[in-house]
């Protein structure tokens, strides 16, 4: 066996149309590997479909060839969607023979025969599938699972591992390097007859296959991420649960949730193998693990529901043992495993009722029937179920009395914790269950506060952001106890408002597609009455000056800000000051440790040592990433020019590099620093050595580069000079304490802390009263759109702590 194989299995609606069938191709080539197996379901609704067929035969002709005529005009329309030349013709032929049989079974079918009419959606989407990843170079065969997996029919058919192990061991031989795509939801028999698995038969059949070939992992995809706190359709707020304890998913897949299945859970019990179950519309999303692991549980984790219960009453004689009897009972249905989902022993009356899913409960009840039991069994339906599903629920005194409470008006029929202590289940007469669920949900959990979130600037910073943000979601939530949604994203003259949230994985690629112009900073108002959100926060990633002028009224919305943009930061004290009070009257924050040293905790350190009650007295350093990188590599042998024209082409400038060489950056940080030590200063007060030449400061990019020479020049006079006195040319901010601001060329010893850095290091020399013979200083990489990021998601984290 190949120990690092995998297995990935697609649902049916991952597998709905042309597209959804694109995009699993996709997802098996960036996800999988030539040896792994894929298991599939038939796509869309064709199962439905082919069950509506099979009755209308019993029923009327022509609806029947209605409905085969449908089946066939879907399958036709993928086929020819997704498949070209010989691939196309031999699966159409194979659909029109498969079809024409189909279309001439007579009344009545018999078990068998409607089991195997059932298994055709199977056939169909394996097939299919198999052709387009062949068509995109990736080897692949299509294989019926009934050719290895063997199975006898029954209420819950269970797969022989004996009989299948060899069978599938001969197959995996066969096909060593190309990957499997195997059909899911039914075996075969001792006699060759189909054996459909039951409901998510597909999904326990690939855990199955996927034990039976010892697979590293088995991974679901579906049309949700994964385990939520609750069906995220009838609870808005409910959290995606990245990792899930085993036993949790045991249960919560026995009380018959929609996401899980508990047989498709066994094999994994029964192996080493690892079960991850991904949304295949969005695969960055988050998911959520199985795991092994049984620390102790602390509570409730996901509430569930069903709307569609039946109860089995056995009311036992009185000449029979009622305790004996009952148990008898309930170890019999464990050992056919159709146990309840709950059950009540009413002993004064000699009672035992079960609870089960429409699914099971046939099967359940003609066991109990031909058992010979001494009781009187009936049947009751009109009835719905509420389930509070983790370890340790039981033994949570706040969850148990929050159940309770929250369903105490109901009309509860029995409520009961499982012996295993992983929940507690309440069966009610029929009723609308979302609103229980929302506020038993909502009294549990205390519904984790939502915060929105909003970009602004969709550059390389953005970018990078939205990278980061999609890696550390699911751990800043789970630190901080929030949601956090990106909700918005916003260019220079379009946006993107979503305010159910934009998946940050695929926020680049929608962007273009989703996005529409805005006028007037509307978006800015629909955050600012955004609902279903506790708090809103806009990260400004952009040089924007018109953005500036609109913290004020962003601040009057209600809405946090985090900024990377330095122009408010250096505005003159008016602005300055009006900003910081707009926030503070609202009892909003304004973060902007971005705004100097990119990742550096230079703006941290600063206000620190002022809040602590020291006092800062001068500052002085090489504040810009971009001008460090280009006086360290300066040494004359390649024109001035020519190295930024390279910074350029590597990202390490601005758009256009003149912001970057007349100064007025580091002006700004050199501002944003001594504000925060508590200094009076105004932006014009700073005295600033711009580099570019008067002639190139207005004309066009491509002209500047074109006619850069003077550049070379003036730069190249100054090197010279500064060589003959042994000494090298860095761009220096200082400010003293006399408050005296300089933004300039310095010429300085070669082994001078200024000078000796790596390239695109910024450093930060920081004098006070306790820091006054020997200076704080703090020293890392100034620039890059990784660190910019970082320096975003830091303050994203301290506005968690503080909201």
């Amino acid at each position: 066996m190949i120990s690092d194989r995998q297995l990935h299995k697609f649902g049916g609606s991952s597998l709905a149309d042309s597209q959804c069938y694109l995009r699993v191709a996709k997802l098996i080539k960036d996800y999988s590997h030539p040896n792994d197996l894929i298991v599939v379901s038939a796509a869309g609704k064709t199962t439905n479909h082919l069950i509506a067929f099979t009755e209308a035969i019993n029923i009327d002709g022509r609806a029947a060839h209605l409905e085969l005529q449908g089946i066939r005009q879907y399958q036709l329309k993928l086929i020819e969607e997704l498949t070209i030349g010989q691939e196309k013709q031999q699966l159409t032929a194979q659909l029109n023979d498969e079809l024409s049989t189909l279309a001439n079974l007579t009344f009545p079918l018999s078990e068998k025969v409607q089991a195997s009419v059932l298994g055709h959606g199977e056939i169909w989407s394996c097939r299919l599938l198999a052709a387009l990843l062949r068509q995109q170079d990736l080897p692949s065969i299509s294989v019926d699972a009934r050719c290895f997996l063997r199975a006898e029919a029954k209420t819950q058919p269970e797969i022989d591992w004996g009989d299948s192990l060899p069978l599938l061991n001969e197959l995996l031989v066969q096909h060593t390097h190309q990957r499997i795509v195997i059909t899911g939801f039914m075996a075969q028999d001792k006699q060759g007859q189909t054996v459909l698995l039951g409901r998510n038969g597909s999904d326990y059949s690939a855990t199955m296959i996927g034990a039976l070939a010892s697979v590293k992992a088995v991974t679901i995809w579906s049309d949700v991420a994964g385990v939520y706190s609750a069906d995220p359709r009838l609870v808005s707020d409910a959290c995606l649960l990245p990792l899930l304890r085993l036993d949790e998913a045991s249960e919560l897949a026995r009380l018959a949730a929609p996401v899980l299945h508990n047989r498709t859970l066994q094999p994994v019990s029964q192996s080493t193998m690892d079960l991850n179950l991904k949304c295949s519309h969005f695969p960055e999303s988050g998911s959520t693990r199985i795991e092994r692991v049984l620390a102790s549980g602390r509570g409730a984790k996901i509430i569930t529901s069903l709307d569609e219960v039946f109860i089995i009453q056995l009311h036992f004689l009185p000449q029979h043992d009622f305790n004996k009897g009952h148990s008898e009972v309930l170890t019999l249905l464990s050992r056919l495993q159709v146990e309840p989902l709950a059950y009540e022993v009413q002993t004064e009356s000699r009672t035992l009722r079960l609870a089960y899913t429409h699914e099971v409960v046939r099967g359940a009840l003609d066991y109990l029937q031909e058992a010979g039991i001494g009781a009187e069994i009936k049947l009751h339906e009109g009835y719905s179920m509420v389930a509070a599903v983790g370890a340790g629920v039981s033994k949570n005194a706040s969850h148990c009395f929050g159940f309770y409470q929250q369903l105490k008006n109901s009309n509860i029929e029995f409520i009961t914790e499982a012996v295993s202590g992983l929940s507690i289940v309440a069966v009610l007469k029929a009723t609308e269950t979302q609103t229980l669920v929302q506020s038993v949900h909502q009294q549990l959990f205390k519904a984790q506060k939502r915060v929105a979130v909003a970009l602004c600037g969709k550059g390389n910073i953005g970018s990078s952001w939205l990278e980061l943000f999609n890696q550390q979601k699911a751990t800043l939530e789970e630190r901080h106890g929030l949601n956090f949604e990106l909700v918005a994203i916003v260019g220079s003259q379009l946006y993107w408002f979503e305010p159910n949230g934009i998946a940050s994985a695929q926020a680049n690629d929608l962007f273009e597609n989703e996005a529409i112009r805005h006028e007037n900073n509307i978006w800015i108002d629909q955050l600012g009455a955004i609902e279903g959100y506790d708090d809103v926060v806009i990260l400004d990633v952009t040089a924007s000056h018109s953005l500036t002028e609109q913290y004020p009224n962003i601040a009057k919305q209600g809405i946090h800000l985090i900024s990377a943009n330095k122009v408010a930061g250096a505005a003159p004290t008016d602005f300055y000051q009006q900003v910081k009070e707009s926030f503070s009257k609202v009892n909003r924050h304004w973060l902007y440790n971005a705004t100097v040293g990119a990742g550096l905790p230079i703006n941290h350190t600063v206000r620190d040592l002022r809040e602590s009650g020291d006092t800062v007295v001068a500052l002085s350093g090489i504040f810009s990433g971009t001008l460090s990188w280009l006086f360290q590599q300066y040494d004359g042998t390649t024109p001035f020019a020519q190295l930024v024209e390279l910074a350029w082409q590597q990202g390490l400038t601005e758009p256009d590099p003149r912001n970057d060489l007349d100064g007025s950056d580091v002006m700004r940080k050199l501002v944003i620093l001594a504000r925060e030590a508590g200094l009076d200063i105004e932006p014009e007060s700073v005295c600033v050595e711009n580099l570019v030449p008067e002639e190139l400061a207005k004309i066009s990019l491509d002209d500047f580069f074109e006619k850069s020479e003077s550049l070379s020049q003036s730069m190249a006079e100054r090197l010279e000079q500064a060589h003959s006195q042994n000494k090298v040319l860095r761009y220096v901010a200082r400010l003293n304490k006399q408050g005296n601001a300089t933004v300039a060329i310095e010429a300085l010893e070669a082994n001078h802390p200024l000078a000796n850095l790596l390239p695109c290091d910024n450093i930060f020399a920081i004098e006070s009263a306790w820091y006054k013979d020997n200076p704080l200083v703090i020293r890392g990489p100034g620039a890059g759109k990784e660190v910019t990021a970082g320096a975003i998601q830091s303050d994203l984290n301290r506005l968690a702590q503080l909201i």
